[in-house]
């Protein structure tokens, strides 16, 4: 059982290394100088926060670059395994053994943080603080993503307003309004009510501000000039005769770059333990690529030996689409991959209705298994030398412990515990160090699955028959004709961006475990031609989530002084 460390008894087993500090005040000024970075380098946001100016990227192109890390994971269950915990305590340790270590994580959105999932900034002893700030507004990316996708919209329906000189078909618009809020009553409506002042009516809706294709291209960009060319290539609506209607056609694109321009700047904030952490973009794994910005982790990688980064979800979601869509974009790659398991969540993938498991626990562990090994065997199949990390609760026992152990051994791959929840950075000791020896390898370039030459539909076949193990793809109507099209209009090279739910290999978040033998069930499919990926829609898959019964937002409360409490 992990036993339960206080703050000092922490602090007191920190040894020194380059990026150590207690978890009083550390300014952030102080964590860039330890990178080598000036005050010239960065603009403050309070003496907590920064973000990191563009020109650094170019001024050390042509240097070393550190070790890419990337964290999975298991088929979670819907309270997470603790991926960005471990991420944090796994980027502590590998500071706490020596190196220079900057984690790279994606920043939350509001709708999780007040509705059911909570905060994303770690647990415990592993977390990036000040994490009341970075859970809320941060330093304002979300808000300006939103703005500029809204100003796109706003743009469109005054061009149908005042005459509609592209022939616009009102009924064929596919650029929806966001925001970063769980709010189902917004996911259909109309606009344009009220008379001929209030402009065009015609059916329209909001998605959450993480499923904006304006977050997928800040993700992916490489500078303000790419960033205005992707946003250029945004396919927004058809006109009455067929073709297709660009946001450049609008003549939007220079003022949505401008409002992005300081949100394209990578955030640079720290752990608990002082190890850097530049925290950036925001794509869900589920809807969208699910990766921090790959400005960030160029970045981290000229600044550091070691950076560790983090890839949505399981291995099906974020880990493929890291390599698909990421890696093929940036030309990274990376030393190692880390997939996170649980004992709860092998129990829920081992769960066996009416077979009593033993008193441990142990029968449901090693039915369980099978979802882990699938996982593993996936990152092996993109080109990774993965090492599990067993993220340790208090109520396993050590008997549960050593047969996932042992099971590792027996299917060839490293595992380590993590408790770094309870102890921080020496918690995550064991896993560095595997880590490290994994890393060492001479790093290939990351292994895909498919060609782009490949026609769109054999893409998404090969994902689902090799990743997810679905022996058939059916492809509803509207995708089938969709794909056609795409192809037809010359975009059938553009990778996909697979979106299916977090919880299960198949389309159905009831199927647990490693399923075998299923059919997948395309039912949609859209065009992102400025991100440049098509996203293809398996199963019921909402792009604008709903909140619960009780939503986090109402345990969260502000005290006079600003102090925030209930924010998990």
């Amino acid at each position: 059982m992990v036993i339960e460390m206080q703050p000092s008894e922490v602090v007191s087993q920190r040894r020194a290394h380059p990026n150590s500090a207690s978890p009083s005040s550390l300014p952030i000024l102080t964590v860039a100088k330890r990178l080598g970075l000036s005050a010239e380098d960065v603009e403050l946001y309070g003496d907590e926060r920064a973000k990191i100016k563009l020109r650094v990227l170019h001024e050390t192109d042509g240097g070393s670059e550190g070790k890419l890390i990337v964290v999975s994971a298991m088929t979670p269950t819907t309270a997470g395994e603790g991926k960005t915990t471990t991420t944090i305590g796994l980027g502590d340790a590998l500071s706490r053994l020596g190196h220079r270590t900057v984690i790279a994580l994606r920043e939350p959105s509001l709708g999780p943080c007040l509705g059911n999932k909570g905060g994303a900034c770690g647990g415990g002893f592993a977390r990036v603080i000040p994490s009341e700030e970075i859970n809320l507004h941060f330093n304002g990316d979300f808000h300006a993503i939103t703005t500029a996708h809204n100003l796109l919209a706003a743009v469109l329906d005054n061009h149908l307003h005042q005459g509609n000189a592209l022939a616009v078909d009102s009924r064929a618009i596919l650029w929806r309004r966001v925001m970063d809020m769980n709010d189902r009553a917004l996911r259909q409506i109309v606009v344009g009510l009220g008379g001929k002042a209030n402009g065009v009516p015609r059916q329209d809706g909001f998605d959450i501000t993480v499923s904006s294709e304006v977050m997928a291209i800040l993700c992916l960009a490489q500078g303000l000039g790419d960033l205005k060319t992707m946003l250029g290539e945004m396919v927004v609506a058809e006109s009455l005769s067929g073709t297709l209607v660009r946001a450049r056609d609008l003549g939007v694109c220079g003022a949505m770059a401008a409002i992005l321009k300081d949100a394209i700047k990578p955030n640079l904030v720290r752990t608990l333990e002082g190890t850097p952490a530049l925290i950036h973009g925001g794509p869900f794994a589920n809807i969208a690529h699910g990766c921090n910005s790959l400005l960030a982790t160029r970045l981290a990688l000229k600044l550091a030996d070691y950076v560790v980064t983090e890839a949505g979800f399981g291995t099906d979601l974020g880990l493929e689409k890291f390599v698909h869509i990421k890696c093929r974009k940036g030309g990274l790659r990376p030393s190692a991959a880390v997939i996170v398991a649980s004992i709860r969540a092998l129990k829920a993938h081992g769960a066996a209705p009416g077979r009593q498991p033993d008193p441990n626990g142990l029968d449901a562990v090693l039915r369980g298994f099978s979802n882990l090994d699938k996982h593993v065997e996936n990152a092996r199949i993109l080109g990774f030398s993965p090492v599990v990390a067993i993220n340790r609760f208090a109520d396993d026992t050590g008997a549960e412990i050593d047969l996932v152990k042992d099971l590792c051994t027996r299917a060839a791959v490293p595992c380590g515990e993590s408790t770094a929840y309870a102890r921080g950075g020496l918690g995550g000791e064991e896993l560095a160090r595997l880590v490290i020896d994994a890393a060492q390898r001479t790093p290939s370039p990351p292994r895909f699955l498919y060609d782009l030459e490949d026609p769109l539909v054999r893409k998404i076949e090969s994902v689902a028959s090799k990743i997810y193990g679905a022996s058939e793809v059916r492809f509803a109507k509207p995708a089938s004709d969709k794909l056609r099209k795409f192809q037809e209009r010359g975009y059938g090279r553009l990778p996909v961006c697979m979106a299916k739910t977090q919880y299960s290999f198949t389309d159905n978040p009831k199927i647990v475990g490693r399923p075998a033998g299923f059919t997948l069930t395309v039912q949609d499919v859209h065009l992102r031609a400025g991100a440049g990926f098509v996203v293809a829609l398996a199963g019921d898959i909402m792009t604008m989530p709903g909140l619960g019964k009780s939503p986090a937002a109402l345990d969260i409360d502000v005290d006079e002084e600003g102090r925030i409490t209930g924010l998990s």
